[in-house]
């Protein structure tokens, strides 16, 4: 494992590339899109809260920037004819993708293994791990067409040493990076796939998970925002790597 280095004050490192980015709605996920917006990115956002990412087409466009794609998905709802519908319209739409940025995801509920249900263990599976391998299967013909594309695949601690009552999503982390280990390996001359940790850092998400920590002490996406920058841009020269969060 790699700590992503401190990004260098560089603007338009993402300048014409297509980007695609999912979880843009909230979170992580929504100050990635800005930043990658503000290094003159071709965005595609997807979220399951259209509204959200109304608010955000119209902030990036305010800013004076690139008028994102914005696309309603609901990875808990999608079935694979929705990840081939999205896909063909894709494909003509754009004749590559630059970069893929998984970041959607869900905690599910934390408990012991004995009292997780497997319809729980399906939701998260399907939202954190499914959605991912169908969104790269089908965006793969439009990554091969780009020169040097990446794909992130977002992580965990848990995903890397699993924890006590983190059964659902931890399993579905390790399936992750069995994923980008997988596709690594597979296409480690034609494109960059990599993970990345990043760590605790102030969402929904967290605080769902520990309700007792101040949100004050965990870094902001945007202060995680530039390893996503990094991972994306042509600076990022290593595929296979799981990365954190860098210190």
């Amino acid at each position: 494992m790699k700590h992503v280095p401190k990004l260098e004050t560089k603007k338009n490192l993402l300048a014409d590339k297509n980007i695609l980015i999912t979880g843009a709605g909230s979170g992580i996920g929504r100050a990635v899109a800005k930043a990658s917006a503000q290094h003159g990115a071709n965005l595609i956002l997807l979220s399951k809260d259209i509204k959200k990412l109304y608010s955000l087409q119209d902030e990036i466009c305010t800013a004076g920037l690139k008028d994102p794609l914005v696309v309603e998905l609901d990875f808990f709802k999608a079935k694979e004819k929705d990840y081939k519908t999205l896909a063909e319209n894709l494909y003509d739409q754009y004749e590559k993708l630059d970069g893929l940025a998984h970041i959607a995801g869900i905690l599910g509920y934390l408990s012991p293994m004995i009292n997780t249900s497997l319809s729980q263990l399906k939701t998260v599976m399907q939202v954190n791990f499914e959605s991912n391998f169908l969104l790269t299967q089908l965006a793969l013909p439009l990554i091969m067409q780009a020169k040097n594309p990446s794909i992130i695949f977002t992580s965990s601690g848990v995903g890397r040493k699993a924890r006590a009552f983190w059964t659902s999503y931890s399993i579905s982390k390790f399936a992750v990076e069995g994923l980008m280990q997988s596709l690594a390996d597979e296409y480690e001359k034609d494109m960059r796939v990599n993970s990345y940790n990043p760590g605790p850092t102030r969402t929904n998400m967290r605080a769902q998970a520990f309700p007792a920590e101040d949100p004050n002490s965990l870094r902001t996406p945007e202060m995680i925002a530039d390893d996503y920058l990094w991972l994306l841009s042509d600076e990022c020269k290593e595929t296979g790597v799981m990365y954190n969060f860098h210190e």
